[in-house]
C-alpha cells in the first residue's frame, strides 16, 4: 500500500478552502489532469456523496473518482470506482479551522494494478499535490468565492 500525505495551512477560512477543493473542476491544477464531471451528488448537493468525475492524467488510462462521504467544512472522502492503473484507492481530505485560517490534512492511499507503478505515482502525487496546496495557500485570491468561482 502506498500513501501520500500532504498537510497545508491556509490563510483563508475553512469554508473557502473546503468549497474550492470540493469542486471537481478545480482539481485539474492540483493533479495536472483533465477532469470531466460525470454527475452531481446523490445527496442533493453538487459535490456531495455520489458525485463523480472522470480524470485523465497524461497518457494513462482514464478513471472515475466518486465522492463517498462529505461532512461540510470537515471531510471529503473519495475513491476510484472505475478504470485506471490503481486499486484499493481512497482519498481523505480533513479540514479544520485555525484562527482566521484553516488546516488541511490530505491522505491518499492505493495499490497499483501493474507491478512497480504505485511508487512512481506516489512520488508524483506527493510532489504535485504539495506544490498545488502551497500555491493555493500563497495566493489570497486563488480560492475564489465560496461557490468555487475565482
Amino acid at each position: 500500500m502506498q500513501t501520500v500525505h500532504v498537510i497545508q495551512d491556509f490563510p483563508q477560512p475553512v469554508e473557502r478552502v473546503f468549497a474550492y477543493l470540493g469542486e471537481h473542476e478545480n482539481l485539474e491544477s492540483v493533479f495536472g489532469a483533465k477532469i470531466r464531471r460525470l454527475n452531481d451528488g446523490t445527496d442533493g448537493s453538487r459535490n456531495g456523496a455520489g458525485s463523480a468525475r472522470e480524470m485523465r492524467v497524461g497518457p494513462l488510462p482514464p478513471f472515475v473518482e466518486t465522492t463517498i462521504e462529505v461532512i461540510p467544512n470537515e471531510l471529503i472522502r473519495y475513491r476510484i470506482t472505475k478504470g485506471g492503473v490503481l486499486k484499493d484507492h481512497e482519498g481523505v481530505l480533513r479540514f479544520t479551522s485555525r484562527g482566521d485560517g484553516s488546516h488541511l490534512d490530505w491522505t491518499i492511499s492505493f495499490n497499483g494494478k501493474v507491478p512497480g507503478i504505485a511508487p512512481i505515482i506516489r512520488a508524483k502525487l506527493t510532489r504535485d499535490v504539495s506544490r498545488a496546496m502551497q500555491r493555493l495557500a500563497a495566493t489570497q485570491g486563488a480560492l475564489g468565492n465560496a461557490d468555487g468561482d475565482a
